[in-house]
């Protein structure tokens, strides 16, 4: 059968839809989808709790789910229930909240974002669709998703982190399209696999998870690595160009795009002089600072609101005017917030003063928010602010390699200069989505002892590896560049 999620698939590429039914073990899954899923099926418990007098049709086989549905349906009275099953013409829908008041209804989908997406409106009319066709008197139609301004209070209710926005005209105009979806996608997984290449659509709305089996077929260096240039990349792809290395230059807007398409068309890295001058006049001690955060969709912890970045770890690589280099750390993982714990033993650690090294702005706007947080603190932190030294803009200024396909992330850098660092070996946690869902499993009373101490030293292995690169980096710089 066809479902919603099938056809907002088929919507996004039809290749997707495909693979995801035909061969689904070319999927390669993502930290970031895994935590995206998670919190909402968590959101979708909180959603539930909001209706006591709900009904689950919990059955997971489509048939008895829809038999279980119609016996709902087909006695008197108001109803709510949860994960409705309806179908029609081959397409299956499971409802979030689906209600009945006097005999109409009212479908509710929750999500797990701040506001409502355009993929969220096919996804609706879908469900609309198939009520309507089902002989429901449909009457209104609401995604439900969280509100940013929510401030929890810490007692285990979570009324008013929910609210409703009303979708109904916006579903209605996509009504008459959905039997046409319906049919092209069933022909699409009658078919052979769809002839689709790799662009834009790949991120958007979602990303695609057989990115990289679809991916093995594009040019060495696609046009798609040039950095900041969602609208040159669209303008290259409609003139035809796939492979960077064939643009001409004067079709090239920025310095940046430039940098990648010499370097792409030479095979060889880009250097430019510098940073060892602005390197040099800092003095010692250096602080290597690198920070974890959770931003939970569901707030945790009192005065915290709904996807706040709150830090729960901090790694630091100290090293001193001889070269030689030592380590603190911080983790929490007992489960209460830990935001006033990290900003005083980070107040501790850094006492000394010297420049303190970090790769972006985040580790700045994470020290903004504990000042604000904790205003007794608030001087000492800034005084630890004014001392940060970005390296990213500085990296972005001196250094390129064409394996670093078009990114300076940390983890597109690192390989090309210290090769043992690559981030693909660094374990079993290898980037900041995976962290959060390690701490959060850490922090779970269910969670046994053995695995939290695994965890654990997980989690501080992979910080530490994060500061390490940077004494790389930096030593890179000074010689090099």
């Amino acid at each position: 059968m066809l479902s919603k999620s099938r056809i907002l698939s088929g919507l996004q590429c039809p290749r997707r839809l495909y693979l995801q039914v035909h061969r689904p073990e070319l999927a390669t899954a993502s930290s970031a989808l895994e935590h995206r899923f998670d919190v909402g099926h968590r959101l979708n418990d909180v959603a539930r709790s909001f209706h006591p007098e709900g009904r689950l049709i919990a059955a997971e086989d489509p048939g008895d789910a829809l038999v279980e549905t119609r016996q709902e349906l087909s006695t008197d009275g108001d109803k709510v229930l949860f994960e409705a099953a309806l179908a029609v013409r081959g397409l299956l829908v499971r409802a979030d909240i689906l209600s009945r008041h006097g005999g109409a209804y009212e479908l509710r989908e929750v999500k797990s974002t701040t506001w409502v997406k355009d993929c969220h409106r096919p996804d609706v009319a879908v469900q609309a669709w198939t009520l309507l066709e089902s002989g429901l008197d449909l009457r209104r139609t609401f995604v439900t998703h969280i509100d940013r301004d929510f401030v929890y209070a810490g007692d285990g209710r979570y009324q008013g982190l929910l609210c409703d926005e009303d979708v109904s005209e916006a579903a209605e105009g996509l009504l008459e399209s959905v039997p046409g979806w319906i049919d092209s996608f069933t022909r699409v997984l009658e078919g052979d696999e769809p002839a689709m290449e790799t662009g834009s659509h790949c991120n958007n709305p979602f990303s695609c998870p057989f990115h990289e089996y679809c991916s093995a077929e594009d040019p060495l260096y696609p046009v798609e690595i040039l950095p900041r240039s969602t609208k040159v990349i669209a303008q290259l792809r409609e003139a035809g160009y796939r492979d960077l290395r064939f643009v001409p230059q004067a079709l090239l807007e920025s310095a940046a795009q430039r940098r990648v398409w010499r370097a792409s068309r030479s095979g060889k890295p880009h250097i430019v002089k510098g940073a060892a001058a602005e390197l040099a006049g800092l003095g010692y001690p250096r602080f290597y600072l690198d920070f974890e955060t959770v931003n939970p969709g569901i707030p945790i912890w009192a005065g915290t609101r709904p996807y706040e970045q709150l830090p729960f770890q901090w790694s630091c690589h100290i090293e001193q005017a001889d070269g030689s280099l030592s380590h603190r750390s911080f983790l929490d993982l007992s489960g209460g917030p830990p935001m006033r714990s990290f900003a005083e033993s980070l107040i501790a650690c850094l006492a000394t003063g010297g420049p303190v090294f970090c790769y972006s702005h985040f580790e700045k706007s994470i020290l903004a928010r504990c000042a604000e947080r904790f205003a007794d603190l608030a001087p000492q932190i800034e005084r630890i602010r004014s001392r940060l030294v970005d390296l990213l803009p500085l990296t972005q200024r001196s250094y390129y390699h064409p394996l670093m396909m078009g990114s300076w992330s940390i983890k597109a850098v690192i390989p090309t200069i210290a090769p043992e660092l690559d981030y693909a070996t660094a374990g079993s946690i290898q980037d900041g989505a995976a962290a959060q869902i390690a701490y959060l499993e850490a922090i779970d009373p269910a969670t046994p002892a053995e695995r939290r101490a695994a965890i654990e030293s997980d989690l501080l292995a992979y910080c530490r590896h994060d500061t390490l690169a940077l004494v790389r980096l930096t030593r890179f710089l000074a010689e090099r560049c």
